[in-house]
C-alpha cells in the first residue's frame, strides 16, 4: 500500500506513524511556551529570545543579505517577523506561514475599577475579546497581564495571579438557588451578559474616615504602592484577563495537552520552531506571527497592515541592492504561503454538527482546510486544486501524517482566518494547522500528535526545493 494510502484513506493515527518520544519531548517544549505567552506581547517576547540563541539577528542592525542569513522584526511589541534568507532571489517568490498570537480574553476598560458599594466590593469592568463564551469565564481563577505606561511616560509590566502563593482574581457566577429566573430563561450565548462580566479586586475598606469609596481607594493604594500605578495611568493600559491555570497533560495515556490560547499560539509555536530548525532553505522562509485575527485582522498589528510589505521590501534591499515597486509586487505574486490556523475536532458529545466526512478527528494529523468562511463560503480564501495538490505532494512525500477538514456542516456557522489577507497580495494560500476540542473556551484541547505533524509539516514547506 502507498505511502498515501496509508496516512489517508486508513487515517492513520499520528502516533502510529510518527516517533512517539519525539513527540512528547515536542509537548513538553510546547507547554512551557504556552504557560508563558498569554498575552501577545509575551508571545513575541518568548518567539525573539528564542530566535536569538537560535542565531537570529534583528533586521535594522544587518547592512546586506545573503543565502543562509537569519534575521527578525519586532514591531509595537504585538507583531514579530522573522526570514531565514534562501538561495533564490526574493523576486522569485517566498514562502510565508502566517499565525496569529492573540486570544479570546477579557480586556480591562480604560476606566475600569469602581466601588459596588452595595454588595460591598471593588470591581473591574471589562471587555470580552473575540469569539468568547462569556459564561465559560465565570467561577475560574483568573490572571492579569499586560503593561501599563505611566504620566510620566514610563512603562510598568503587570503579571497579577500566576504565581501560585499569589491572590487571583475572579468572576463571580450567580448561585443557582437564586438564577432560576434571571439566568434559566437566557440562552446558552446569553447566559452571563458582557457588562456582568465584573472581576473581584477587593473587599477590604482603607483606614480613612475622609474616603468615601473606602474598598476602591484601597485597591488604589495597593496598586499604587507595587506597581506606581494610579487611577488615571488605567487610560493607558493594555491589560488581559486570562485564565490563571497553567497548560497541563490531558488524558490517562497523557496523549493531549489542554490550556488556554491554544487557538492560535499552537500555530504560532510550530511555526516558530519550523523556521528556527529549517535548513538549507532553496526560498526564503518567513515567519509572521500577527496580531488581531480574532477581531478581524484590523489596526497596524494585523494581518491588514502594511507591516508585511515593508518587511520584504526590507529584505529585498538588502539582498539586492535596491527595491522598486516591481519587485516587490513580483515577490508578493510568486510567494506561496500558509494560513497556520486551528480547526475544529469531532465532538464527542455533539457530532451532529460536523459533516463527519469532512471533519477532523483529533490525533490523525495535521489538518488541511481548503477554505473556511460561512455558509456560502462567504468570507472565504479558497486555495486552488493546482496549490492544494502541491502542498499535500509534500506531506505525502515526508510522509507526515495530515486530514482534510471544514469548520462543521454548511449552515452550522463557519470562521474565518488570515489566508484572505494574504491573498489579496496575489499569492497562493491555504489554510493548516491542529485540530482543537473546545476551541475559543479558557480550556482548549490538542492532540500532541497533530502539534508535532503541523511542525514537521510547516518545516517540510521551508525545505521544499519546488
Amino acid at each position: 500500500m502507498s505511502k498515501f494510502k496509508e496516512l489517508f484513506y486508513e487515517r492513520k493515527w499520528g502516533w502510529e506513524v510518527l516517533d512517539n518520544k519525539a513527540i512528547m519531548e515536542f509537548g513538553e517544549e510546547y507547554k512551557d511556551f504556552l504557560g508563558k505567552a498569554k498575552t501577545e506581547r509575551e508571545a513575541v517576547e518568548y518567539a525573539v529570545s528564542l530566535a536569538e540563541k537560535n542565531g537570529f539577528k534583528k533586521l535594522g542592525e544587518a547592512n546586506n543579505l545573503k543565502s543562509g542569513d537569519r534575521v527578525y522584526e519586532v514591531y509595537k511589541n504585538k507583531l514579530v517577523a522573522l526570514a531565514v534568507i534562501g538561495h533564490r532571489s526574493i523576486i522569485e517568490g517566498t514562502r510565508i506561514i502566517g499565525a496569529h498570537i492573540d486570544a479570546p480574553r477579557l480586556d480591562l476598560k480604560p476606566q475600569p475599577l469602581f466601588e459596588e458599594k452595595d454588595a460591598g466590593l471593588a470591581i473591574f469592568k471589562t471587555q470580552y475579546y473575540g469569539g468568547v463564551k462569556k459564561y465559560q469565564w465565570a467561577s475560574i481563577p483568573l490572571a492579569l497581564h499586560g503593561v501599563v505606561t505611566l504620566a510620566d511616560g514610563g512603562t510598568v509590566k503587570i503579571v497579577i495571579g500566576e504565581n501560585e502563593n499569589e491572590a487571583v482574581l475572579t468572576i463571580p457566577d450567580l448561585a443557582p438557588h437564586i438564577a432560576r429566573k434571571k439566568q434559566g430563561e437566557r440562552k446558552g450565548f446569553e447566559l452571563i451578559e458582557g457588562e456582568e462580566l465584573k472581576i473581584l479586586v477587593g473587599n477590604m475598606p482603607i483606614r480613612d474616615k475622609e474616603v468615601e469609596e473606602k474598598v476602591k481607594a484601597m485597591v488604589l493604594k495597593i496598586l499604587k504602592e507595587r506597581y506606581g500605578i494610579s487611577e488615571e495611568d488605567f487610560v493607558s493600559a493594555d491589560l488581559e484577563v486570562v485564565p490563571a491555570f497553567k497548560p497541563r497533560d490531558v488524558g490517562l495515556d497523557k496523549s493531549m495537552i489542554g490550556g488556554y490560547g491554544q487557538d492560535d499560539r499552537i500555530c504560532a509555536y510550530t511555526t516558530l520552531r519550523a523556521i528556527l530548525d529549517a535548513k538549507d532553505v532553496e526560498y526564503t522562509a518567513i515567519a509572521l506571527l500577527v496580531d488581531r485575527e480574532e477581531i478581524g485582522s484590523a489596526g497596524n498589528t494585523g494581518a491588514t497592515s502594511e507591516f508585511i510589505k515593508y518587511f520584504i521590501s526590507k529584505l529585498i534591499l538588502l539582498t539586492e541592492g535596491k527595491c522598486e515597486e516591481w519587485m516587490l509586487r513580483e515577490a508578493l505574486l510568486k510567494s506561496r504561503a500558509i494560513s497556520a490556523d486551528v480547526n475544529v475536532a469531532i465532538h464527542p458529545a455533539y457530532k451532529d454538527v460536523h459533516d463527519i466526512q469532512n471533519a477532523a478527528v483529533l490525533g490523525k494529523g495535521v489538518v488541511v482546510t481548503k477554505y473556511t468562511g460561512g455558509r456560502g463560503k462567504g468570507g472565504a480564501s479558497e486555495a486552488h486544486a493546482e496549490y492544494v495538490g502541491w502542498v499535500r505532494k509534500i506531506l505525502n512525500e515526508k510522509g507526515i501524517p495530515w486530514q482534510p477538514g471544514l469548520l462543521g456542516k454548511v449552515d452550522e456557522g463557519g470562521g474565518g482566518t488570515i489566508a484572505k489577507f494574504l491573498a489579496s497580495y496575489g499569492m497562493d494560500v491555504v489554510d493548516m494547522g491542529p485540530a482543537l476540542l473546545a476551541m475559543h473556551s479558557p480550556f482548549e484541547v490538542c492532540s500532541k500528535a497533530d502539534l508535532y505533524s503541523a511542525y514537521l509539516a510547516y518545516k517540510a514547506f521551508y525545505e521544499a526545493k519546488a
